[in-house]
């Protein structure tokens, strides 16, 4: 099998323009967090005359860090609220490594705290560290809590761990992972109770409050309540469940009002099929078509349990979805040309892209063997419809593989430094071609990729 092109240029339609660009808003967060850093080390500092002696240096320091600890578990929970406007402008993946990072970072100055509090108090009553941690455990107010929390977030940066996540299934972890609800509640308490900060600074205790709530009520709202809400409004159901490729399957679903969902072509939701093995767990999956009032449809690739059991879905079964989430979508496009290049599955957001992106579109796939080529015959004909071009690429026959380097690329996109990049695919081939990419020159704010591996 030959790489596929196809160069007819009459569209038969014209897609609609794309919405506004939203680079903005990744820098707006940022330049947010660290305002707020700022802030919270503004309030250290005037409420700070003087540091004396060893003990105060490792007090105050214990102060600065348990300050930052706080609003840094106040910013891990705004990260994965799922407020739209981050989700879609900055993207779930890239929150998602925000997030990471910042549990990390969390976790160290949580740990840090701790132990300079504990030293510094020691040094300065003279106590040793034993004596000293049991009375600020047993004897300082909501100090037991916040112990308790601390252990908490604690074991759920274990469980985080990259070495422990291997051995976990992504449902088990996900679930564990709601143990930081409860490690940050029983923290708060103590962070107004025992911090100099905070005791007797009525507008600071109000500052924190508000901050908390606030996330709190964001938290509340979008993980719960909507999900909710659109369950009930939307009343999603399998339509068909109908085979791709090997070991890929697209499954139909109709339901009610979907136009008001807003999901743009690009996006994924987390979905949650009400059947036996499958109801408690809701796993990400791409639209692979772009969204219908009355119809939507994923196309998944069993690869583990979850996925595997989609194919077995009887007609009927009751859908949640949550969603809809991403920033892979067209507002992130700087050109009017595109290079759409995807692997496997990967190609389901890619599809919807083919389809609405207006312009120049170049579309490039890549799989093991030609049967693997998913859903090709609906890419061909949106390629002939609007005049786009495509290159397929398989593994085997090596023949008609082609290799996902900078000057493969740049022979078969000539222009490709001029495009918009769309990448979605399997891990390593996604980290070979951002690799390819740059070495061919693209700049690295018109490379667009997504991942699931959250």
């Amino acid at each position: 099998m030959a790489a596929g092109m196809y160069d007819s240029r009459a569209a038969a339609r014209v897609p609609h323009a794309a919405p506004r660009g939203t680079a903005w808003i990744p820098v707006a967060a940022q330049t947010l967090i660290w305002s707020g850093a700022a802030g919270v080390l503004g309030l250290w500092w005037s409420d700070t005359t003087s540091v004396v002696g060893m003990g105060g240096w490792l007090t105050d320091g214990g102060r600065i860090t348990g300050l930052l600890a706080g609003y840094a578990c106040a910013v891990l929970l705004a990260l994965m609220a799922r407020i739209p406007v981050l989700d879609r402008g900055v993207g779930t993946d890239r929150l998602a490594r925000w997030h990471a990072m910042g549990g990390r970072y969390t976790l160290s100055l949580a740990l840090t705290h701790t132990l300079l509090i504990i030293w510094g108090y020691a040094v300065t009553s003279h106590a040793n560290v034993v004596n000293q941690t049991t009375t600020l455990v047993l004897h300082y107010p909501d100090l037991l809590k916040g112990t308790a929390g601390f252990l908490l977030l604690v074991g759920t940066g274990i469980v985080s761990a990259r070495v422990a996540r291997r051995r976990l299934r992504y449902e088990t972890w996900h679930y564990l992972h709601f143990a930081t609800y409860l490690a940050v509640f029983l923290v708060f308490g103590h962070q107004l109770s025992n911090g100099a900060d905070f005791v007797g600074n009525r507008p600071a205790q109000l500052a924190w409050y508000a901050m908390y709530l606030g996330i709190a009520a964001l938290l509340l709202w979008y993980r719960f309540v909507v999900p909710v809400r659109r369950a009930m409004r939307h009343r999603l159901r399998v339509a068909e469940v109908r085979g791709e490729a090997p070991g890929i399957v697209s499954v139909h679903l109709t339901g009610e009002h979907l136009d008001e969902l807003g999901a743009e072509p690009g996006q994924f939701f987390r979905w949650r099929f009400l059947a036996p093995g499958l109801w408690w767990a809701a796993n990400p999956y791409s639209l692979s078509a772009p969204a219908h009032h009355r119809h939507l449809r994923i196309t998944v690739k069993a690869v583990g349990t979850h996925s595997a059991a989609l194919a077995t879905l009887a007609p009927g079964t009751r859908v949640w979805a949550e969603g809809p989430y991403g920033g892979f979508t067209a507002a992130r496009r700087t050109t009017t040309r595109t290079l759409l290049l995807g692997g496997g599955v990967g190609i389901t957001p890619l599809r919807t892209l083919l389809e609405t992106l207006p312009g120049d579109i170049t579309l490039v796939y890549r799989a093991r063997r030609p049967e693997d080529l998913a859903l090709r015959g609906e890419l061909d004909a949106l390629a002939a419809a609007r005049g786009a071009r495509i290159l397929y690429s398989v593994d085997e026959p090596a023949a008609h593989c082609l290799p996902l380097t900078a000057a493969a690329l740049l022979q078969y996109v000539p222009d490709l430094r001029d495009r918009d990049v769309y990448l979605c695919g399997p891990p390593g081939m996604t980290d070979t071609a951002l690799g390819a990419l740059r070495d061919a020159g693209v700049q690295r704010r018109r490379i667009h990729h997504e991942s699931f591996a959250f």
